[in-house]
């Protein structure tokens, strides 16, 4: 077991019981609005393992695939920064390279956004088989393509929390859950 949540309850919000196992994908609806950014933060805090709450028992820490944000001053290429953020032992470590237009030289600033979402998502692939996402930013096309990868990795043996605010990927996953609001 990676996660065995009892439920998390946060001011207005409650996220009911579940656990993630190896070869799970879990989405968590989170739904849309301006509460989505500080529920989704203090979600991944606790999956990561960096805060705590009585109710969840993380077994494993899990990674969060980090947004990246494009550096218009002093930009770095896709080598340095899979230098800087993935493990180089890793095969994920150069599966961006699989895109055929993206070498080494690339600038990150210049990658559009589903192929930032990609090099962060083989990044943090090539450090843990267990990690936390989102698909923020991503058109319905370029989210199923991420998605498609991220299961590759848990069918493979890993394990995934999508905090997502829809519901499109309900009948792909092993668990399906809602935040439900508290009146």
């Amino acid at each position: 077991m990676i996660v065995e949540n009892k439920g998390i309850r946060k001011n207005k919000f409650f996220i009911p019981p579940f656990d993630l196992n190896a070869s799970e994908i879990v989405v968590l609806n989170l739904f849309g609005g301006q509460h989505f950014y500080e529920t989704e933060m203090f979600l991944k805090d606790i999956f990561t393992g960096e805060t705590t709450n009585e109710n969840v028992k993380v077994h494993k820490p899990m990674k969060f695939v980090e947004p990246i944000i494009r550096r218009m001053f002093l930009p770095i290429t896709v080598d340095k920064y899979l230098k800087k953020k993935a493990n180089p032992k890793s095969n994920f470590a150069t599966k961006i390279y699989e895109t055929e237009w993206i070498t080494k030289n690339t600038k990150v600033n210049t990658l559009a956004g589903n192929s930032r979402k990609l090099l962060s998502l083989y990044a943090t692939l090539s450090e843990t088989k267990d990690i936390i996402f989102d698909l923020v930013g991503q058109n319905p096309k370029d989210a199923k393509e991420i998605y498609m990868k991220v299961m590759e990795n848990v069918k493979s043996g890993g394990s995934a929390i999508l905090l997502d605010n829809c519901s499109d990927m309900k009948d792909d996953c092993t668990k399906y859950i809602e935040l439900q609001l508290i009146k």
